[in-house]
């Protein structure tokens, strides 16, 4: 197991296709469905044994929440705004590039 190389609030894009999003969780190892993971094409499909992503993601037409691998995220560094409408639920402030998560109360 690798430790994250994306940290929560870290806003990244993905490095194949137009998207890009704020991280709000990670899995250490893949941690979706067989069926999700066979759906993606065999050519371009990423190894289970890596960090994944959970993401307040959006592209120009809408947004939506991602799970991409480490492999295909990069940093995105143009200081852009996101719209993502969860964003403002589960973040605060930003500090420089990072969002900050706001406290929550736990059960």
């Amino acid at each position: 197991m690798r430790n994250a190389k994306f940290g929560i609030g870290q806003v990244v894009r993905h490095r194949i296709f137009e998207f890009r999003g704020v991280v709000f969780d990670v899995d250490p190892v893949f941690s979706n469905t067989e069926e999700w993971w066979l759906a993606i094409p065999e050519e371009i499909r990423p190894s289970k044994d890596q960090p994944y992503y959970h993401l307040f993601a959006e592209n120009a037409d809408s947004e939506y929440i991602a799970y991409v691998s480490e492999q295909n995220l990069l940093p995105d560094e143009s200081e852009e705004p996101l719209r993502h409408p969860q964003i403002n639920e589960f973040f605060g402030d930003k500090n420089g590039r990072v969002y900050v998560a706001r406290e929550r109360d736990l059960n």
